[in-house]
């Protein structure tokens, strides 16, 4: 669809475009609150990580920090975000490959006390975890839980798309850097998951320490966790300080992501006018602000502990994210149809994705699914908890609320396949496309970025 028409927040605005306007309203703000949850959820993944050096600074204090800190960046200093950003970004590149090397290194016997463990982990504890219940049914709840955390990462690829309406000729790069995000990503996670089981045992209780205890000292990284077991100085400090960095950064893009998606949604009329309002140097200042306001919810670290309150920001993200990607996957489906209905061939697209509509029609009933079990085990005998329940739950409540209201305020209608505007735009792109000229990197480093990043 993006290559298609390549627009500014695009699964956002074809939700509506192709689908039902009040559809794209849930869509567009469905995808703010899963942004904006993800600061205070940073925030808290911050406060967790620097319990490893020491709990002297109250909690309050740290988060109070962080926020004078974003305020800085996000107000005063946003012309430096992108550069920023993109050098955090090649950070965590070299990070993650750093981190797979001395997983590969210190399982054959490179390390401090000359431990060739190799994959004992494997075999003892094992590698399924039972959850709740014994057996085969434990290993697979085990699996289960796994999936659940599994789905609050997948987050990446449609991120791509959302700079779509100012890429340079987007029909030729969007594809590849989809691909390469993909494919990336891809390795990155199924290597990391890898190096992480190879290096810790799931009953870690240095891990179980951090996460259920908030012990300070506790290293929340299985990485810092196998570093100070097999001795390793210096080394814990400085990934543990580059997890921080990205957190905090990860945290910063929050801002910034959510702060502008929610001024998208007013200058479209979506969102009440005074969103609309922006300083001298064009950032969103009442934007940032609500985003601010919600990432207050970091607090209640102050009277929860720390894991709990990162659990309850991953169930209502996960929830949110998982709804957008089943929005992205009906709105294709609606897609496709408009296009047959009005004579466009499948062979004229830009860009052409197998298995669809298959692919689609799956993804939209998998994604929809994994968002209600998501919270299942608060349904579990002695689990019900409320926090727990609102924020597994919230975001599945919200999304139809949302279309429904809009809905039946503003009388919008299901757009038929043969009237979904296909067209608008599009006359724009494709001079654009046949003029361009394209200009290859003569730098080595760039070409490498080039190569790393898409």
């Amino acid at each position: 669809m993006v290559t298609y028409l390549p627009i500014s927040s695009p699964f956002i605005r074809f939700a509506g475009r192709y689908v039902d306007d009040a559809f794209g309203v849930a869509a567009g703000y469905n995808f703010f609150i899963f942004e904006a949850a993800m600061v205070p959820f940073e925030i808290t993944a911050c406060n967790i990580i620097i319990t490893y050096w020491s709990d002297a600074v109250p909690v309050a204090a740290i988060i109070v920090i962080i926020l004078i800190l974003f305020v800085l960046l996000n107000v005063f200093a946003v012309q430096w975000y992108g550069e920023a950003e993109f050098w955090l970004a090649l950070g965590k590149v070299f990070l993650s490959v750093g981190l797979m090397f001395f997983t590969f290194v210190v399982m054959l016997g490179g390390n401090p006390i000359g431990d060739r463990f190799g994959f004992r982990y494997w075999n003892n504890p094992g590698s399924f975890q039972e959850h709740y219940k014994t057996g085969d049914l434990g290993r697979w709840l085990g699996f289960l839980a796994c999936l659940i955390q599994a789905s609050f990462t997948i987050a990446g690829p449609d991120y791509v798309s959302m700079a779509a309406g100012e890429t340079i000729n987007p029909r030729r790069e969007l594809p590849r850097a989809y691909n390469g995000v993909f494919y990336r990503l891809t390795t990155f996670f199924v290597l990391g998951t890898l190096c992480i089981g190879i290096l810790v045992p799931y009953d870690d209780p240095t891990l179980k320490n951090a996460y259920e205890a908030d012990l300070p000292g506790a290293a929340a990284s299985p990485y810092v966790v196998a570093m100070d077991r097999l001795k390793v100085s210096v080394l814990p400090h400085i990934v543990n300080a580059m997890v921080l960095g990205a957190a905090f950064s990860a945290g910063n893009s929050y801002v910034y992501c959510a702060s502008r998606s929610l001024y998208g949604l007013a200058l479209d009329g979506k969102a009440p006018r005074i969103f609309t309002k922006c300083t001298k140097s064009g950032v969103p200042i009442n934007c940032v602000g609500v985003v601010l306001v919600i990432a207050l919810l970091a607090f209640l670290q102050v009277s929860n502990s720390a894991s709990v309150v990162l659990q309850w920001f991953v169930n209502l993200v996960t929830a949110s994210q998982l709804i957008n990607f089943s929005v992205v996957s009906f709105t294709y489906t609606r897609f496709r149809k408009a296009c047959m209905a009005q004579g466009i061939s499948r062979e004229s697209l830009p860009y052409r994705s197998r298995g669809q509509p298959y692919v689609a029609y799956i993804a939209a009933v998998c994604t929809g699914v994994m968002a209600f079990v998501g919270g299942y085990e608060v349904f579990l005998p002695g689990n019900w908890d409320i926090p727990t329940f609102f924020f597994s739950y919230t975001m599945i409540g919200v999304f139809p609320i949302l279309y429904f209201g809009w809905k039946i305020i503003h009388r919008t209608e299901v757009r038929k396949p043969e009237d979904v505007d296909l067209v608008t735009g599009l006359a724009e792109v494709e001079e654009y496309t046949r003029n361009y000229v394209h200009v290859p990197s003569k730098n080595p480093f760039g070409r490498f970025l080039d190569f790393v990043f898409g």
